[in-house]
This record gives C-alpha cells, structure tokens and sequence, in this order.
C-alpha cells in the first residue's frame, strides 16, 4: 500500500484524482498496475482499477482472475466493482471507504448483490487514515486552486 500511496501522490500532482492499484496473481507477483487517468486521456473509463485489470489480461491472455487480488488506495466505484466481478477477482483490498460513490460496502454492495455471479473477498480499511487524509488534501487543494481561478 505504500507503493500505492506514493504512486497515487503522483498522479495528484498531473491533476488526477489519486488513485492507484495493482493487481497481484496468486504467487503475488505484480501483474497489472493502474492508476487514474480520466483527464490525461479524456477518457471516463479511466479509473486506476480498470488500467490494472487491462493490463493484467494483455499479461496473463486471460480475463479471469480467481487466483488474484487487486488492491486499491480508494473503495471501487459501480463501474469498477461490477468489472471486478465480471473479471471472477478474488479478492480486493481497498483503503478508503467512500460512503458516496464505493459500491463495496460504502453506498452500494455490488459484490454480495443477487445478481452477482461470482464470490469475491472484500478487505477494506487497509491503511484507510493515510489514504484518506491524501484524497481529502488533493480536493481541499483542488478547491482552493478553483476559488483562485474566480478571483
């Protein structure tokens, strides 16, 4: 997670909200790496979660990932927790919760939802204080540069 962090701070500073993942194959060799791009690419499937995901499948040349686990610096969004159960993930281990947009326990739970087909394991809260604070930092950042804008 501290290479998540680290890389998440990086990504905030080219303007991106920081997120960052990796997706980790069962012997726990790094297989896919993503971080947030949606204003780099102008791209709204630009989420750290699924740049992981992709990346992983082009690797592995297969798009089932049983054996893995993504972890991530902020709870997945709807698009991204429903990609994770499409991709039959493992397990995914999060920092942050986000109670308005996470759909992994935060405001919505796609994972146990009927209509999920496939059992994945949910850690969330790893290292959620520094994960927190850094996303926390970059909108109150983001906000006064906006405010200046207007002055």
């Amino acid at each position: 997670m501290e290479r998540l962090l680290r890389r998440a701070a990086r990504v905030g500073e080219r303007g991106e909200v920081p997120v960052a993942a990796v997706l980790l194959d069962g012997a726990g060799r790094a297989i896919g790496w993503g971080s947030n791009r949606r204003e780099r690419d102008q791209d709204p499937l630009g989420h750290a979660e699924l740049a992981a995901l992709a990346q992983a499948a082009r690797l592995r040349q297969d798009w089932r990932f049983n054996d893995c686990t993504l972890l991530v610096t902020l709870e997945p969004c709807p698009m991204c927790a429903g990609a994770l159960v499409q991709a039959r993930m493992g397990r995914v281990v999060f920092g942050a919760g986000d109670p308005k947009r996470g759909a992994m326990g935060g405001c919505l739970d796609l994972v146990h939802d009927p209509s999920a087909h496939h059992a994945m394991q949910v850690v969330g809260g790893l290292r959620s204080v520094e994960c927190q604070e850094q996303l926390q930092q970059w909108f109150r950042q983001r906000r006064r540069q906006q405010r200046g804008k207007r002055a």
